[in-house]
């Protein structure tokens, strides 16, 4: 792959696919990269964004804090949808695409987690956390809990409002959810969460960045591009 590309990058995405997913904020753009290297699309906009996932490459969910807009993309990074939501609600810190219906959002102006169904414009939930909102890293809502990922620790909440787990945990940058697993993306390493408990499953002290998809662990270090079998 181009190692100036590789060098530039922030952020490390990998679908299940094969295909692989850098960001740059040198210029807040995102290129697609097929298993061979070839480049298959390429997004740049005006303002930084946060890439939730690409686990479903039809539907790319992204938002920028800046702009509060949330937008999905296709396969080809072709925008397919927009969701302005700066006329709905106070200040949007982050934003967790549930589904093609449903967002989750975390509203710093009131302090509570709001369930959007943006298709209807409609709440659905709302639900008052009394967190740190400008220290969230990032956060996902699964079977009726809420994780989330702070500059210190891994937070897990329930529906109301208890704070069920709460672990030291630093350089965290994003969590992942396959099935019923949930795994939390650091700087050099990624750790799975079972039980209340972090268990660091993969890392490389030397890498700059590192990222999973069901089959492989993806390293980026030496501007180079290498890939590790993830073993169950």
């Amino acid at each position: 792959m181009d190692t100036l590309h590789l060098r530039e990058t922030k952020e490390l995405f990998a679908d299940d696919y094969g295909n692989i997913y850098l960001y740059q904020n040198k210029d807040f753009s995102l290129t697609k990269y097929d298993s061979l290297g070839i480049q298959k699309g390429r997004l740049m906009l005006t303002l930084p964004f946060r890439i939730q996932s690409v686990q479903n490459p039809l539907n790319i969910p992204t938002f920028s804090e800046n702009a509060q807009v949330l937008r999905f993309y296709d396969q080809n990074l072709n925008e397919i949808q927009t969701v302005d939501l700066r006329n709905h609600f106070g200040y949007i810190r982050a934003a967790y695409a549930e589904d093609q219906q449903f967002v989750w959002l975390l509203d710093d102006s009131t302090k509570r987690l709001i369930r959007y169904n943006f298709r209807e414009n409609k709440t659905a939930q709302n639900i008052p956390l009394n967190i740190e909102y400008e220290t969230v890293r990032d956060f996902l809502v699964f079977n009726s809990l809420i994780y989330i990922v702070t500059d210190n620790h891994l937070a897990v909440y329930n529906f109301k409002s208890e704070k069920l787990v709460e672990l030291p945990f630093q350089n965290g940058k994003r969590l992942r959810r396959e099935n019923d697993r949930i795994y939390i993306i650091a700087d050099n390493a990624v750790w799975l969460y079972n039980e209340g408990q972090t268990v660091r499953i993969f890392s490389d002290p030397t890498a700059a960045i590192v990222d999973k998809n069901s089959t492989r662990y993806f390293v980026i270090k030496g501007n180079n591009l290498y890939l590790y079998p993830v073993k169950n």
